[in-house]
This record gives structure tokens, C-alpha cells and sequence, in this order.
């Protein structure tokens, strides 16, 4: 019953207790005072010890539960603060995690590079001596065949020397002695 309910029927019942008193009145039992206005205050009066009787109960009830709604959006605000904090805590760990994953990643990929630049460096290195050391044995087999081709050439042209002076009729000993000669140029030069 709200506050309106018990004001209605503190209403009826002063209503009721009027008449009855001015019943008894009129019938000469004791007497009371019929004044309108002093009767009024007197209901007033009471009407308002009542209201505040029963009036402090359900206001003190509408304060408790409010009272208890607020402290529960109080415990509930603390723990959702509380879980951003874990969150906030949580998201700062993974964050250094992935900065020093970072750093490592960085620093893996600065010795690979610098590993990849020696072995390129050295392969390099091994390329040119391998180009010098084939240059060198193309050079020595170069000079080794103009060598053979320059001693083959000085033997043709011997021969025929040789043979032109046969043909013009260089004595038997005087050629026998040309051949020794040129073969014993040819042997020690061959």
C-alpha cells in the first residue's frame, strides 16, 4: 500500500471518527468542540503523525535500497577498474614481450646480413684467385704453344734450308755436318 493508499484511508477513518463525535454530541454525551477549523488541525495533526510513522518506514526502506543499489554499482565499478587494470597490466607485458621479440628479430637479421656479407666477401675473394690462377695457366699454355709453334717453325725453316742447300749441292760431308749442326740446335732448343 503507497503512501496515497494509507493518506485515503486516514482521510476515511478521521471522516468516520467526525461524525461520530458530532453524533455523540447531539445526543448530549460530552461535548466537543465543533469549531471547523480547530477540528481540522486536530485531523491534520494526526493525519500527519501518521504519515510520519508510516512514512519513515518506507522512506527509510526507499533509502536503504537505494543505499544498496549505489554500493553495488560502487563494487561492480571497482571491479571492472580492476579488471582494466589487469588488462592495461596484461597489454603492457605484450607489448615489452613483442619490443624485445623485436629487438631479437633485429639483431638476428643485423648477423645474418653481416654473415651473408663475409661469405660473399670471401667467395669474392676466392673468385678472383681462381680468375688470377686460370688467367696465369692460360698464359703459361699460351706461351707454351707460341713457344712450340716458334720452335716448329724455326725447324721447318731449317729443313728447308737444309734442303735448298742439298739441292744446290752442298758436298756429302759439309752436309752431313749442316744436319748435325741444325738437329743439335733443334735438340737443345726443343
Amino acid at each position: 500500500m503507497g503512501i496515497m493508499g494509507t493518506f485515503l484511508l486516514l482521510a476515511a477513518e478521521a471522516n468516520a471518527v467526525h461524525s461520530e463525535l458530532a453524533e455523540g454530541a447531539a445526543e448530549g454525551g460530552f461535548g466537543l468542540n465543533l469549531d471547523i477549523l480547530e477540528t481540522n488541525l486536530i485531523n491534520l495533526a494526526i493525519l500527519v503523525g501518521i504519515l510520519f510513522y508510516f512514512g519513515r518506514k518506507v522512506l527509510s526502506n526507499i533509502l536503504n535500497e537505494r543505499k544498496s543499489n549505489i554500493a553495488t554499482l560502487i563494487q561492480e565499478a571497482e571491479g571492472r577498474l580492476k579488471e582494466a587494470q589487469i588488462a592495461l597490466s596484461q597489454a603492457q607485458d605484450q607489448l615489452t614481450q613483442a619490443q624485445a621479440e623485436a629487438q631479437r628479430i633485429r639483431k638476428a637479421a643485423q648477423e645474418s646480413a653481416q654473415a651473408s656479407k663475409e661469405a660473399l666477401l670471401e667467395r669474392a675473394v676466392q673468385d678472383v684467385e681462381r680468375l688470377k690462377q686460370t688467367a696465369a695457366a692460360d698464359l703459361n699454355s699460351e706461351t707454351e704453344r707460341a713457344i712450340a709453334q716458334l720452335r716448329q717453325r724455326v725447324a721447318t725453316l731449317a729443313l728447308q734450308k737444309v734442303e735448298s742447300q742439298l739441292k744446290s749441292g752442298i758436298a756429302d760431308d759439309a752436309q752431313q755436318m749442316l744436319i748435325d749442326r741444325s738437329i743439335a740446335q733443334l735438340g737443345g732448343n726443343v
